[in-house]
């Protein structure tokens, strides 16, 4: 799967911005998601999925993809039929999906593989990773694989 949507003759809308490395970073992640969903027909369709994955990926970007003066980077971008979540940080670090969500840390890949139709992770421009998730509108039977 690629980094970004191949096609984008039926985007429907995008947002991107830039967080510090703070605890309320994906709390504001999940607000640009939920500001850009009500902007879209039918983007309520991706939310509850959509709110779950981009917090995951942007905590871990900030527990483990950044030091204390750097930022990571959230792209959004839906059409009818999923929403594209991307997440960047400055770290090489490649994620690494546990088998089983048991334990009290870990879960948030294994989350983001059940609530996702596809994801993965490569390089960004310059230094560091990016993290990156399609998500499809809620009962449409997601469960990717990385």
């Amino acid at each position: 799967m690629p980094d970004t949507p191949n096609d984008t003759s039926e985007l429907v809308a995008t947002d991107a911005c830039w967080l510090p490395r703070r605890d309320r970073s994906p709390a504001m992640a999940r607000r640009l998601l939920r500001d850009l969903l009500g902007r879209v027909k039918g983007g309520e369709r991706f939310r509850e999925h959509g709110e779950l994955v981009l917090s995951e990926l942007a905590t871990n970007a900030v527990l483990h993809g950044t030091r204390s003066d750097q930022l990571i980077w959230v792209g959004l971008r839906v059409d009818p039929d999923r929403l594209w979540i991307a997440v960047e940080d400055p770290s090489s670090a490649q994620p690494r999906l546990r088998p089983t969500a048991d334990g009290e840390s870990g879960r948030g890949l294994y989350l983001v593989d059940r609530l996702s139709l596809s994801w993965g992770c490569g390089p960004r421009e310059g230094i560091g990773k990016r993290v990156w998730a399609l998500v499809g509108p809620e009962g449409t039977g997601s469960a990717g694989q990385a």
